[in-house]
């Protein structure tokens, strides 16, 4: 018989695994089971590093989009700002400006084109979904207007280090960084009175209003620091590949809003977690990691996601109406 200490554990150890969370913890180990069977190579350190290096700008960026999507809003135009960014980084370090200069523009064009979404949904009242599509390809045609069809690179040694392992041991530096944003993204939004305020609007808008929150300013906020690290990212993905196009970074999106709603961020706003998001993260990536040491085209790994997208926003809603019609009656 279990002692009265080891129950309460044991119960939240049953409780974890009936959580959307504890799902997710399931779909991973799977996920490794069956690319540990297909690649053998698949556990190599070499193979791990580049699990995360090809992918560093998207998970940068999901954080972000994580405040976003739980606020109730969202934001198509984060790849179109990060190609934006890489293709200005291109253009002026080309034009002979100081690459460490270049790189505090891109970062104030980043949050320009977060303020100027900012402006449009949280003071004109404009839908997010509306504004930030328009923003998607309007961003995609500056980008392509700056660079044409040429490709450019000769960056500076130190900044391809920037995307490339060998910055910081095996690692490049852009995953330091992720891991830095994770740990303080995941502190503010469940551990301050700022992440308390983006779900109570996630909730309910009108509700935080009448509470006092300023709503206007705490999605301007958002939509800013979403355009920043959408900027940067963008700065790492040039670092990476040494060069730019005015392409860059074209689809993005749907792997950084797949990897949000698969860990249990409501598209509705108002719920999610930062571990539900990691999971999600690791997800995806072992997915895409282990269906390319398969051999399988882009083609179908995008179908794949596509899939994920699909079944992150129905899953839930179907798990809700089950229990919703199981729950008794409330009429007298």
């Amino acid at each position: 018989m279990a002692s009265p200490s080891t129950l309460p554990s044991g119960m939240a150890v049953i409780g974890f695994f009936k959580s959307w969370e504890g799902l997710l913890v399931i779909i991973l180990g799977l996920t490794l089971l069956l690319n540990v069977m297909l690649a053998p190579q698949f556990l190599t350190l070499q193979n791990q590093i580049n699990l995360f290096q090809l992918s560093n700008e998207k998970i940068i960026v999901a954080l972000a989009m994580t405040f976003i999507i739980i606020s109730a809003e969202i934001d198509l135009s984060v790849a179109s700002v990060m190609g934006l960014s890489a293709c200005v980084f291109g253009y002026l370090v080309n034009d002979g400006m100081p690459a460490g200069f270049a790189i505090m523009v891109c970062l104030l064009v980043g949050a320009v084109a977060g303020a100027l979404n900012a402006f449009w949904i949280a003071y004109s009242g404009i839908p997010s979904l509306v504004v930030t599509l328009a923003m998607l390809i309007g961003f995609r045609g500056l980008a392509r207007v700056l660079l044409e069809d040429k490709g450019m690179g000769n960056f500076p040694e130190w900044f391809n280090l920037l995307g490339r392992g060998g910055f910081i041991g095996p690692f490049p530096l852009a995953f330091v960084v992720f891991v830095i944003m994770l740990a303080v993204f995941s502190v503010v939004l469940h551990r301050t009175g700022f992440g308390r305020q983006v779900f109570v609007i996630g909730n309910n808008a009108e509700v935080a209003r009448y509470s006092g929150v300023k709503v206007a300013r705490v999605r301007s906020i958002l939509f800013v620091m979403s355009g920043i690290v959408a900027a940067l990212a963008g700065l790492f993905y040039a670092a990476r590949l040494a060069s730019v196009r005015g392409d860059a970074a074209t689809g993005f999106e749907l792997d950084i809003i797949t990897m949000v709603l698969l860990g249990g961020v409501s598209i509705f706003g108002g719920k999610g977690s930062m571990l539900g998001v990691l999971l999600s993260i690791l997800i995806v990536l072992n997915l895409r990691n282990g269906m390319a040491l398969a051999n399988i085209t882009g083609h179908i790994q995008t179908a794949v996601i596509g899939i994920l997208l699909i079944s992150s926003v129905l899953i839930p809603n179907l798990l809700q109406s089950l229990q919703a019609s199981k729950s008794p009656a409330q009429n007298p």
